[in-house]
């Protein structure tokens, strides 16, 4: 997770402990040094979907997910790119409100706005080909009480 090339290299990857997983999490697909370790390895065997085994001269076993690339994307079901749209869509019009209130907010964290927010669910549920509905007024208060129905 460190963004930076060759994080984990050939020297690294030697003296690691058999059963050691290499993950990759940050920025770009460059930290683990995967050419040397392929390079390395007697053998390489698929365990499972993003999942590869490779069995060092030491005898050591070490487990590679997501061929090294960034295993959020790649791998997970926790980021698939239908969530990720929908999260870069929030940062990017949160940047444009405040863009376009200059001078006027404090130096504080603020929720992103309502509408800001709608619009986006409102976009992302279009492009799905869902309809949303409207709230009716006793479904407003209904969300925003922390004492009804409790």
């Amino acid at each position: 997770v460190t963004g930076n090339k060759w994080a984990i290299n050939k020297e690294h990857i030697a003296t690691m402990k058999d059963g050691a997983i290499l993950a990759n999490n940050g920025h770009f697909d460059v930290e683990i040094d995967v050419v040397r370790l392929k390079e390395m390895a007697l053998s390489q065997r698929r365990i499972r979907q993003h999942v590869v085994e490779y069995t060092l001269p030491s005898g050591n076993r070490i487990y590679l997910l997501a061929e090294g690339r960034l295993v959020g994307q790649t791998a997970a079901e926790a980021h698939p790119a239908e969530i990720m749209d929908m999260s870069f869509a929030i940062q990017a019009l949160a940047a444009e409100y405040l863009l376009k209130e200059p001078g006027s907010l404090e130096n504080k964290v603020y929720l992103i706005p309502q509408e800001v927010d709608h619009s986006i669910a409102r976009l992302k549920l279009k492009s799905m080909g869902i309809e949303m509905d409207e709230l009716t007024d006793e479904q407003k208060e209904y969300l925003s009480s922390w004492t009804v129905g409790t």
